[in-house]
């Protein structure tokens, strides 16, 4: 049995009473994901490929990996984008933004 498994109390009732038994039964397993299946196309099968060959893994593992890093960027954009029209719409923000245009176009002056 792998370090940290959860185990019932039948197992460990079992070990503490010194009887030798080869069973545990684990608790809170969840079912693994159903699998999926798609079409690629040849430029996204060859995209696949070399992003697997390129991190030495598998073309499943560079799909799983593909996916959860797209995901990510799509949160933080989302992220982004609410920060900016957050700022945006903030008074304050946007009189701040004028005056440090405002400096910067006075710095830059005449070329």
């Amino acid at each position: 049995m792998r370090e940290g498994a959860p185990v019932s109390m039948a197992c460990m009732e079992t070990a503490a009473s010194g009887r030798n038994t080869n069973r545990a039964t684990l608790v809170a397993m969840t079912p693994a994901p159903p699998p999926i299946s798609l079409r690629l196309g040849h430029s996204g099968l060859r995209a696949l490929e070399e992003l697997a060959r390129l991190r030495g893994i598998s073309k499943a593992e560079a799909a799983r990996q593909a996916i959860e890093e797209a995901a990510e960027r799509e949160s933080r954009r989302e992220g982004l984008a609410a920060e900016a029209q957050r700022l945006s719409n903030d008074p304050a923000d946007v009189q701040e933004m004028r005056e440090v245009a405002k400096m910067m176009e006075e710095l830059r002056g005449s070329w």
